[in-house]
């Protein structure tokens, strides 16, 4: 007898979370940073059903941006972020909810470095 179907059990689906990302970019031609700038890190919250969807989601978005990712530091959720006593505010909580709501990377802030901001190693 083969299957229907109706006779395989429902994957549960897991639901979308948010994730605050801490991204370090390099240089790459047309990327759109300012001039005599190393690199840049970028505060990015990210959907996904878990942290590694949202990073690799975030990656290959920064990647289709001209954008060179170096180095990815995952924060976790809204929730884990709050058990560990961040403060999170209005600001911040509004673009995760937007995040969420659009399942999408969405780039919160962009700080340029220039020269020994990131402790180049050298």
């Amino acid at each position: 007898m083969t299957e229907t179907p109706e006779d395989k059990p429902a994957k549960a689906k897991r639901p979308q979370q948010v994730y605050t990302l801490l991204v370090e970019v390099g240089r790459h031609e047309n990327d759109g940073l300012p001039k005599g700038a190393t690199g840049a890190g970028l505060v990015i919250y990210a959907s996904g059903v878990d942290e590694a969807e949202a990073v690799r989601e975030t990656v290959a978005i920064l990647k289709q941006a001209d954008l060179a990712p170096l180095d990815v530091t995952g924060y976790g959720t809204l929730a884990e972020r709050e058990k560990l006593g961040h403060e999170i505010d209005d600001e911040e909580r509004a673009l995760m909810d937007r995040a969420l709501a659009e399942n999408s990377v969405i780039v919160a802030q962009m700080t340029p470095f220039y020269g020994e901001d990131r402790g180049e190693r050298g």
